[in-house]
């Protein structure tokens, strides 16, 4: 199965572009906007601002590390239950399902990662896995005593293999918005034993996300800016824009912006760049991935995409960039990335 909606529209249109989908680090935008200033609020958003660009590839582990409390038997997202005895050596398949496990604070226990876990803590484990490629043999020669997918992570056969050897594996539902956020903290740490600690993450990320909000400047009366989320791979010539399904709209609604694809009509995932569709979308900004904008020779290469100058965004050189890794994670560090759109939206207010 595939790893998410974005992965899924890409194997559709060029599985070339699987492998790059998601790959990055950190949780700074790069933000390549008309202008400079603020950070479109202060006091909670600077200090989130601060970490990002102070810690950007690290993540807040909660302290001290909660004790699991075993045997759970926890249901499966993909059908059926699991009984999970140890958590000595977990093995998580993707990267948002790696981050949510280090910051509940048991990051000593993980043993390998996807190579989508790109934050400073896992950087030193062996990688194993691509998501879209499991390894079984590399997963199982590690011993784990848990292995943590998604319904979108696959080949199916690695994952049957898996479970054959005894191996407790749980499937977690893949996050869509932010609602999405608490669902799988709590998914994660039912499964590893820690369900006081779950509450407390889940607590904490929806407090900061609130307060991320809480700090965008008002516009009363005014026209919500129009931003559209590009999925580019230059290296592929893979030019995507997203719709109501690719998973940016929730951020962007919680920005104070309107989903420019899914507002002009767009409700499947992704659908191939065309000047019309970009005309129709009329968006004032654009969001696209760190490692997207660079694949296509940065800001002046984007502007060159059939389209692009035509939009607002384009004359005016507006793009607000997420590093890859985190733009769709709807995990712990959701605030982090919010704020860092929503400074790269408003750059000029305070």
């Amino acid at each position: 199965m595939r790893r998410s909606r974005l992965a899924g529209a890409l194997v559709s249109v060029l599985a070339l572009a699987l492998a790059a989908t998601g790959c990055g680090g950190g949780t700074g935008g790069t933000g390549v906007t008309g202008g400079t200033g603020g950070t479109g609020g202060t006091g909670g958003t600077e200090q989130r601002a601060a970490r990002a660009a102070g810690a950007a590839d690290r993540l807040e582990p909660l302290a001290p590390a909660p004790k699991p409390r075993l045997p759970v038997t926890v249901d499966s997202a993909d059908g059926g239950k699991v009984t999970v005895t140890s958590t000595d050596r977990i093995v998580p398949l993707t990267g948002s399902l790696s981050e949510i496990v280090f910051t509940l604070g048991l990051g000593e226990r993980v043993v390998a990662r996807d190579i989508t876990a790109t934050f400073e803590q896992a950087a030193k484990l062996p990688v194993v896995t691509r998501a879209h490629d499991v390894s079984a043999e590399g997963v199982l020669s590690l011993k784990p005593t848990l292995v943590l997918a998604d319904t979108t992570t696959g080949p199916a056969e690695a994952i049957g293999q898996i479970r054959a050897a005894g191996i407790p594996l749980l499937v977690v539902e893949p996050a869509k918005s932010l609602a999405d956020v608490g669902k799988r903290i709590d998914a994660v740490a039912g499964a590893l034993g820690v369900t006081a600690a779950g509450t407390e993450l889940k607590e904490r990320t929806e407090q900061r996300i609130a307060a991320v909000q809480k700090d965008i400047p008002a516009h009363e009366g005014e026209r919500k800016p129009r931003v559209a989320f590009l999925y580019l791979r230059g290296s592929a010539s893979v030019h995507l824009l997203g719709g109501a399904a690719s998973g940016a709209g929730s951020l962007l609604e919680a920005a104070g912006a309107v989903d420019a694809g899914k507002e002009s009509g767009l409700t499947k995932d992704f659908t191939p760049i065309t000047s019309e569709a970009l005309v129709k979308a009329a968006p004032d900004a654009i969001l696209v991935m760190t490692k997207g904008l660079a694949s296509v020779d940065g800001l002046d290469g984007l502007v060159k995409i059939p389209g692009v100058a035509e939009t607002p965004a384009g004359m005016d050189r507006r793009v607000v960039s997420v590093e890859d890794g985190v733009l769709l994670n709807y995990g712990p560090r959701t605030d982090e990335v919010l704020a860092s759109i929503v400074e790269q939206l408003y750059p000029d207010e305070k």
